[in-house]
């Protein structure tokens, strides 16, 4: 209804960064909130309480230092300590070192075969696709020059392999 009429909000000012803009089309303005237009009691936002990733963060990490220390617990006191603070039911002491050997080999195996998949995936040196594909850029030989002493930037373009190999292997 203001757009109509050509008013501005009265809670918006003009911005001097505005002639800085590269851009004439945008409108830099600065907003006021007004005190009175809250929707809720506590701010301006209606975004309240915290977002469930920090919540889902803070009860995993709390987790996993319990977990560790009863683990710790378990892996290192002697079984007549656990009998007498009432533990008596808990895995065979073997799995304090397996559990960790299995978890440590099983994350090692992952790397290692996840390294050979992309080694399998990518093709031989010789394959044509490894020097041109559907991205590659021709270099332009016409380009403009606008003055003797200034010369314009050559578009991007990708080197061909025979001025790489020039480059590298012949002596100057």
């Amino acid at each position: 209804m203001l757009e109509d009429k050509g008013w501005e909000d009265p809670r918006s000012v003009n911005s001097p960064r505005r002639i800085l803009s590269f851009s004439k089309n945008r409108k830099a303005t600065v907003f006021f909130p007004d005190p009175d237009d809250r929707d809720s009691g506590f701010g301006v936002s209606g975004d309240q309480g915290p977002k469930t990733s920090e919540v889902y963060g803070f009860v995993g990490s709390i987790t996993t230092v319990v977990a560790t220390v009863l683990f710790l617990v378990w892996a290192y006191l002697p079984e007549h300590w656990l009998h007498s603070l009432g533990i008596v039911y808990y895995p065979s002491r073997y799995w304090a070192l397996a559990a960790p050997a299995y978890a440590m080999m099983t994350i090692a195996l992952a790397v290692g075969f996840y390294i050979g998949l992309n080694f399998l995936a990518t093709p031989p040196p010789t394959s044509f696709s490894m020097i041109y594909d559907e991205f590659t850029r021709e270099p332009l030989h016409n380009v403009p020059s606008t003055d003797n002493d200034e010369q314009p930037i050559e578009p991007i373009s990708d080197i061909r392999i025979d001025q790489i190999n020039d480059l590298m292997f012949n002596p100057r």
